[in-house]
């Protein structure tokens, strides 16, 4: 079993900054994809970043380059710094973990465990 819970969201206004932090408890950290998500309003969840045991990192198209995850295997924690943030990036962001195959890991279904969720609403 791996606990997750996020924390760091807020209300900012459009091109602030945001960073989030999910922290895990339970099984070995490193061994899985640490992924975020996130779920506006009578929308799908989507996703938005994850990164592998490796280091290695992969966005959505609408958040590239303004958003980087990391993580601290040591800490068992992952962040999402959030930049140049927009109207449409406003939701509720989830940390999830799991062992998705490359071709999969944008998929929550593949994700095992996950946060509560923090809210993130970009607004003037």
């Amino acid at each position: 079993q791996v606990q997750l819970v996020e924390t760091g969201g807020a209300l900012v206004q459009p091109g602030g900054s945001l960073r989030l932090s999910c922290e895990a408890s339970g099984q070995p950290f490193r061994d899985y994809t640490m992924a975020w998500f996130r779920q506006a309003p009578e929308k799908e969840r989507e996703f938005v970043a994850a990164i592998r045991y490796n280091g290695a990192t992969y966005y959505a198209s609408s958040v590239e380059g303004r958003f980087t995850i990391s993580r601290n295997n040591i800490e068992k924690k992952t962040a999402l710094q959030m930049n140049s943030l927009k109207f449409d990036d406003t939701g509720t962001y989830y940390c999830a973990a799991g062992r998705p195959i490359l071709s999969a890991l944008r998929m929550a279904s593949m994700y095992y465990y996950w946060g509560q969720g923090t809210q993130v609403n970009v607004s003037s």
